[in-house]
């Protein structure tokens, strides 16, 4: 998805008065303050409670449901190529959101959501420590060695294991 692809759909968004933040490689990008790489989807956190009507204007646009992990994530994708992918958050008290995983028990808090850039302008994305967060637990790809290596060099982090390990790429 292409930056301006990006501001439009937060656009939409904020016309409709739908608290959402930049997650995953925009989100990333969005810390950083410059586009490090192309991006296949848009991930956003969410409002929960806007799920539901936001669900019905991208079908209504032509988008499909390609992956239905709800509560946890609902992924829609356009024949023209746009990818949404969001994670519905309950809002909390913090300013961040907590969202619930796959087995309906387990949370994981989303910190509330620091400035970066987009294109030039300002968007609401996730933490740095967030992004950290949401990268463990699961085997990197070479996309996310080199996200978190972009962070820990922007921001001065140690990262934790498999990102410091002597097996993941230099």
């Amino acid at each position: 998805m292409r930056s301006d692809e990006v501001l439009h759909v937060l656009d939409r968004l904020a016309a409709e008065r739908i608290l959402a933040w930049v997650d995953g490689g925009w989100g990333i990008d969005a810390l950083l303050e410059r586009q490090t790489r192309d991006h296949a989807d848009l991930d956003l956190v969410i409002d929960a409670a806007a799920v539901p009507g936001l669900k019905l204007a991208l079908l209504a646009e032509g988008f499909d449901v390609v992956r239905d992990w709800l509560p946890t994530a609902i992924a829609f994708a356009n024949p023209d190529g746009r990818a949404i992918d969001l994670h519905p958050v309950e809002l909390t008290p913090d300013g961040g959101g907590d969202q619930v995983q796959l087995d309906g028990v387990k949370r994981f808090h989303y910190a509330a959501p620091p400035t970066g850039q987009i294109g030039g302008r300002l968007v609401a994305c996730c933490s740095v420590e967030t992004q950290v967060a949401a990268h463990l637990g699961y085997e990197p790809n070479e996309r996310d060695f080199a996200d978190m290596r972009a962070l820990a060099d922007r921001f001065g982090l140690e990262l934790p294991p498999p990102y410091t390990s002597p097996g993941g790429p230099a």
